[in-house]
């Protein structure tokens, strides 16, 4: 009987050994992880990752992860000449399998979020230097210029391009013709860097900012 205790008392230690391992080596792994997505390029700077799954020596044996979750703020979209602050980003990537030394990993499929402040997506619109965009309630952004408002418009998005159009003048605004009006016509930026390889799925004006969603298959994650 104390012999059968000594062996379970032993077996207990080893699992408890083996699962701070295995944490352990999650750890180096999340961490390598980040730095390898931002000096790859697919991330402006290091992000949060978390390896989902247990035991995490498993599946690094096998080469592929279950699931994989990227989360940061600090994160950057861009149309390729400008760059803007993508904030509260997160990412689920599921099936990510990795080759050549850990240089390399692909993912099945992925998708996630982040939001763009409607300053910075004035930013993105080309030749609208002084235009300021701001929240019009569901589905829509109202448009300004110098502090005026001139009118309300719908967002929708095809592919990495992001479009409002629609707009109406308002107020004061539909008196005005000429410059105000030619302000007015369909506005659109194409986003060209966007986050772990990920596609723009949707955008959704909020009232802080443009809500974005991403989803990919098949993406080319490192290398």
């Amino acid at each position: 009987m104390r012999g059968l205790l000594k062996l379970t008392i032993g077996l207990v230690a080893l699992v408890g050994l083996l699962a701070g391992a295995d944490r352990i080596a999650v750890g180096v792994a999340e961490d390598e992880a980040a730095d390898r997505l931002a000096s790859g390029g697919r991330m402006a700077q290091p992000p949060s990752v978390h390896i989902e799954g247990f035991p995490f020596l498993t599946q690094a044996l096998a080469g592929e992860f279950d699931e994989v979750r990227l989360s940061g703020e600090g994160m950057t979209v861009g149309d390729g000449k400008e760059q803007v602050a993508l904030r509260s980003f997160s990412a689920r990537l599921s099936g990510v399998a990795v080759g050549d030394g850990y240089r390399s990993a692909t993912v099945r499929s992925g998708s996630g979020s982040g939001l763009i402040s409607y300053a910075d997506a004035a930013r993105l619109v080309p030749g609208a230097e002084r235009l300021e965009l701001s929240y019009g309630g569901p589905g829509k952004i109202k448009a300004s210029v110098m502090g005026v408002s001139i009118g309300q418009g719908d967002v929708h998005s095809k592919g990495n391009t992001i479009t409002a159009d629609g707009f109406r003048l308002t107020g004061v605004a539909s008196l005005l013709k000429g410059r105000a009006a030619s302000l007015l016509g369909p506005r659109s930026f194409t986003l060209t860097e966007l986050p772990a390889g990920l596609n723009l799925a949707a955008a959704v004006p909020q009232p802080d900012g443009l809500q974005l969603s991403f989803s990919g298959e098949h993406v080319e994650l490192i290398g």
